[in-house]
């Protein structure tokens, strides 16, 4: 069956950096784009890093562009996403998820992972 599976989160501190991974099983993540999403307590599910199928072409949402960084080894059928300079407010469930387009709107994506808690704190 299709799965994504997110790790790599954990607590850090301000200025902090931690690298997410995304592995996938029951297709080649090389065929579909891939995004990074998060959901923080009370809001709504933010598309934060995209990455395409060809040439691995990339968007980021405002709030981590500079800071954030997604990639993908298809070797290891394994996206990834490097978040430096955390904050607080980049406080959030991490999602990857499989997509359909070149979009970062959620409804896009088909597939999901079951999420990784990213907390940011002194």
């Amino acid at each position: 069956q299709v799965q994504l599976v997110e790790s790599g989160g954990g607590v850090v501190q301000p200025g902090g950096s931690l690298v997410l991974s995304c592995a996938a099983s029951g297709f080649a993540l090389a065929q579909y784009p891939i995004g990074w999403f998060r959901q923080a307590p009370g809001k709504g599910r933010e598309g934060i890093a995209y990455i395409s199928t060809v040439q691995d072409r990339t968007l980021y949402g405002q709030s981590v562009k500079g800071r954030f960084t997604i990639s993908r080894d298809n070797a290891k059928n394994t996206a990834y996403l490097r978040m430096n300079s955390l904050e607080p407010e980049d406080t959030a469930v991490y999602y990857c998820a499989r997509g359909t387009s070149q979009s970062l709107s959620p409804l896009t994506y088909l597939f999901w992972g079951q999420g990784t808690q990213v907390t940011v704190s002194p």
